[in-house]
């Protein structure tokens, strides 16, 4: 990433938002259940703590649906055009958004730190490049960066 402030938004516009710290670690997950919500081979979500995300403008509609791991995922979306601009999966709640990349303005400046789930990737969808790859999902301590773990287990004291 490039730079530690990111915005992005929704499609028409309405629904703006800032990233105020680089995210903690960013998954390009192809679950079937990821593949389903977003219409596409796979999601690529970065997750950062709630209070270093800020809604500029626009208002929110939240709707809850399935996960991978039995739980409860919130995906947030913009109430005019429903776009999908973060969610807030069950095991830390509310306390991470995994901000939507593909709605930043800039979503090269945070690609993927790890490919999530790829047993369940098309055969057409690409892997990126240079990043760890897991057929479902993995240790925290052994792919996170010791800054992003410091990160994580603030929020788990927290």
């Amino acid at each position: 990433m490039t730079s530690n402030a990111l915005e992005g938004g929704c499609a028409c516009g309405g629904v703006r938002y800032r990233l105020n710290d680089k995210p903690f670690i960013v998954h390009n997950c192809h679950c079937r259940l990821c593949q389903r919500q977003t219409g596409t081979g796979s999601a690529v979500n970065a997750f950062i703590e709630s209070d270093r995300l800020e809604q500029l403008s626009g208002e929110l509609a939240e709707g809850d649906f399935a996960t991978g791991s039995g739980g409860t995922q919130t995906v947030v979306r913009c109430a005019s055009c429903a776009t999908s601009v973060w969610s807030f999966y069950p095991r830390l709640g509310r306390k991470v958004a995994a901000v939507r990349v593909g709605s930043l303005d800039d979503p090269s400046a945070a690609p993927p730190d790890v490919a999530i789930y790829v047993a369940d990737k098309p055969d057409w969808a690409p892997l990126p490049e240079g990043i760890r790859a897991f057929d479902e999902f993995y240790n925290p301590a052994e792919v996170y960066p010791p800054e992003s773990l410091a990160r994580l287990k603030a929020l788990l004291d927290g």
